[in-house]
């Protein structure tokens, strides 16, 4: 079980392939309603089905040379189910075939290759809960990157093989530009489209506290600005409506001068000839466990691709756990001696690259990266991304990069919060308040006096 879904490994006794009847085991997994906000705001679950089949469904036509499991389909809580054109009869397949070709030679969007079609009695409709059946990754295919990080990761071969497949798959998405910042979702004709909001884990974390984030599942953004503009404002929702939200009054001072510092900075942070793209697709949940190596460390496979979006192409970065810190308690001039490995390796890669002619802006993926560091960039994505690590972060890697050479630095928190909200003495007050309730219930919830 992860975080937010129930896995189940199955066993199919009689697999097809090629004429051939295997065993094989594939995973179907299950959003969990509780996990996920479905309760605050009906529909979480399916937006996340749709999402990562969108995902899954444009890397495999769009960028074929990452290794991503295979989908074999996915239903919703509706009872509508899809399944890969790949396991309908052959006359099924030549028609949808030739209905692409067809498309794709009268200049029209062509569909994925996963199909709707209904079943009786489904299952997701008794459960009221959707799910993906995908590809079971297999001990001899591959295991988790976290099985063996902590005990070979001082291995500089081992660290090689693993940078040099992630450069490849950071230069393969970021060859594919996108227009808009969002998600991809699938529609109920089978079409890809870039038309659901920047769905992360911070999103729905925040709806399963229950708390509003002003962000409609089908709005997506055409500019950085507006998408740190609303990301910061349900950091700010998160502070407004979450009853533990601070420890005191100094804790509630401290939290809005971050917040309100991070709304007038964040043009410090980011150029403005990238306002308006190249956006690329950045999988944002990519964590240890799901990344699958071989014994060599090369990448095998990556999964859980629920959380990944269209980003500003100044936010891909390495992974911030390269050093095995949590995303607040980096060291950065520990974690920039990976990172610079990585670089060396990517540039390498970069030069290799015999499709470098088609990339669709005059700086390489690396300068960006490298600028993105030398300019905190790489700092400020990481607080925007983090509702609980933004305020280390800013105190730690943002601030001391405006006020080192403030004379005046001590007044600092009795100016800022003033300029959060009109009304921050109420809000104070009411946060302070809401605290003491909180605090009063979790006793009572203990019997604690």
């Amino acid at each position: 079980m992860e975080r937010s879904q129930l896995c189940i490994p199955v066993t199919v006794l009689e697999w097809r392939h090629q004429k051939q009847h295997l065993e094989k085991r594939v995973l179907i997994r299950f959003p969990l309603p509780y996990r996920v906000g479905e309760d605050f705001r009906p529909g979480n679950g399916d937006e996340k089905i749709r999402c990562e089949a969108g995902t899954y469904a444009w890397i495999q036509e769009n960028c074929p040379e990452i290794p991503i499991p295979r989908l074999y389909g996915f239903g919703m809580s509706s009872g509508e189910t899809f399944t890969h054109v790949e396991n309908f009869s052959i006359l099924f397949r030549w028609i949808q075939y030739f209905r692409r070709r067809m498309l794709s030679f009268l200049g029209r969007t062509t569909p994925s290759k996963y199909v709707r079609h209904q079943i009786q009695n489904n299952l997701t409709r008794e459960l009221n809960v959707g799910y993906l059946l995908i590809e079971y990754i297999e001990a001899r295919e591959g295991t988790m990157l976290s099985s063996t990080w902590e005990l070979k990761h001082n291995n500089p071969k081992l660290r090689a093989n693993f940078f040099r497949d992630l450069g490849r798959i950071f230069l393969s998405l970021s060859r594919k530009p996108l227009q808009r910042i969002g998600s991809f979702a699938i529609d109920n004709n089978g079409f890809i489209h870039l038309q659901n909001r920047p769905l992360s884990l911070g999103i729905q974390e925040l709806e399963n506290e229950r708390i509003p984030v002003d962000m409609p599942w089908n709005f997506t953004y055409s500019t950085v600005d507006s998408y740190v503009v609303d990301t910061l404002a349900y950091h700010d929702s998160r502070l407004y409506h979450q009853p533990n939200a601070i420890n005191d009054t100094g804790d509630f001072i401290y939290q809005t001068s971050s917040l309100t510092t991070m709304r007038a900075i964040f043009s410090s942070f980011f150029r403005r000839d990238f306002r308006r793209g190249p956006f690329v697709l950045t999988l944002t949940d990519l964590h240890q466990s799901n990344i699958f190596v071989d014994e060599n460390w090369h990448i095998t496979s990556l999964i859980d691709l629920e959380w990944a979006c269209s980003l500003p192409i100044e936010m891909l970065h390495p992974p911030y756990w390269l050093t095995g810190m949590a995303v607040d308690r980096i060291e950065p001039c520990e974690y920039n001696k990976s990172r610079l490995e990585f670089m060396d390796i990517l540039t390498v890669e970069e030069k290799r690259d015999d499709r470098k002619g088609d990339s669709p802006f005059d700086f390489k993926l690396s300068e960006i990266i490298n600028s993105a560091w030398d300019n905190g960039t790489f700092w400020y994505s990481l607080a925007l991304s983090s509702p609980t690590g933004l305020f280390a972060i800013f105190d730690k890697e943002i601030q001391p990069r405006f006020t080192k050479t403030c004379p005046d630095y001590d007044s600092f928190h009795e100016i800022m919060p003033w300029y959060w909200t009109q009304q921050v003495l109420p809000i104070a007050k009411q946060k302070v308040e809401d605290k003491r309730s909180y605090d009063n219930k979790l006793k009572a919830e203990f019997n604690i006096d």
